[in-house]
């Protein structure tokens, strides 16, 4: 008897199995206003939030329409899979992004508009002054700007009396460990924006943000230096890929 019941049990999950497929089949042969409403990504996002899609349903949404055969979905994940990632694709050049499938210039000017916006979005927000002392939200707002550069680049984020965001000014560009970065620069340009405290901030573009031993080093002659003119290093951000960051800060190697 209990083996029937563990055939029937089986069965019955090569029944759902076999379902599913022919779903996921008929989907590739409908247009999107015929799937069920819970499947569109517009429709998704509205009723479960955006965190609830997957990067192909996101980047759909953003697409609108697909091409000849295809689905925005199916269009999406196409890409995706052509640029090796969303991230990629959302920090292509322009020329690179013309490549894609059902891509243009057009859309490469709305995604450059949309990807501005969420930086100013950031901005405004660490304009509030509390940011400052939340690294995630710094981070966050770093991974726009610079987390996606294929070369190494150091930022300084200047700020006011009220660690208010000044101003962030990509200062050199190349690798730490070859002495690209001076203290001095730093200390120019703080006291040339009047700045009261500073972040320093540099991306890994192997996507790895642990810190390495020049990257501590240079932090601690930068502290040094700034101490010099009463001004107050507040952290040093590393940023890595898919939203990883470290903050010297809080490994207490500032």
């Amino acid at each position: 008897m209990r083996k029937n019941k563990i055939k029937s049990i089986y069965k019955q999950q090569q029944k759902t199995g076999e379902k599913n497929h022919k779903l996921k089949l008929k989907y590739k042969t409908m247009a999107i206003t015929d799937w069920h409403e819970n499947d569109r990504p517009r429709e998704k996002l509205l009723k479960f939030g955006a965190d609830n899609l997957t990067d192909a349903e996101l980047l759909a949404i953003f697409l609108r329409t697909g091409i000849a055969g295809k689905s925005a979905v199916q269009l999406a994940q196409d890409l995706i899979e052509q640029f090796g990632s969303l991230n990629n694709l959302l920090n292509a050049s322009e020329e690179q992004f013309c490549r894609g499938k059902g891509l243009g210039p057009a859309k490469y000017a709305s995604l450059r508009g949309i990807l501005e916006m969420a930086k100013r979005n950031f901005e405004s927000g660490l304009n509030k002054g509390i940011a400052f002392a939340n690294p995630a939200q710094i981070a966050n707002y770093l991974h726009l700007h610079i987390g996606h550069s294929y070369r190494e680049v150091f930022a300084v984020l200047l700020l006011d009396q009220k660690h208010q965001l000044l101003e962030l000014v990509e200062l050199f560009t190349g690798t730490i460990n070859k002495a690209s970065v001076h203290p001095r620069e730093v200390l120019k340009l703080v006291v040339e924006k009047n700045a009261s405290a500073v972040v320093l901030a540099h991306n890994h573009p192997s996507g790895d943000p642990t810190p390495s031993k020049a990257d501590i080093n240079i932090t601690s002659k930068i502290k040094q230096a700034l101490e010099l003119i009463d001004v107050r290093l507040l952290d040093h951000i590393v940023i890595g890929d898919k939203g990883r960051f470290a903050s010297l800060a809080q490994l207490e190697k500032l």
